[in-house]
């Protein structure tokens, strides 16, 4: 299983429309790409100095896995909006 962890920090001229916008864009891959096991995506409810403002959570079952979805173009739509929105993105990526 490999875990894949997406936060963004979406520039402070983002409007809460374009915010919901890509969280439902992201939420929908899972419709488009095939081999998530599973696929979680939210929007940050503490609001703390350092909390981003959405978080991805998914498991694929391999690393080839991952790597369909990160090529796939339907992903690389999504991600290319949130580089434009957001001020900052991290991930991380383990085998669990």
């Amino acid at each position: 299983m490999l875990t894949h962890i997406v936060v963004w920090k979406y520039k402070e001229e983002t409007s809460e429309e374009t915010r919901e916008e890509h969280r439902n864009k992201l939420k929908n891959l899972p419709n488009e790409i095939p081999n998530i096991e599973s696929f979680s995506v939210g929007a940050d409810m503490l609001h703390l100095d350092r909390s981003y403002d959405t978080g991805l959570v998914a498991i694929f079952p391999d690393k080839e896995a991952l790597d369909a979805y990160t090529v796939h173009e339907t992903h690389q739509e999504v991600a290319n909006m949130g580089k434009e929105i957001a001020a900052h993105v991290v991930s991380v990526d383990f085998i669990s």
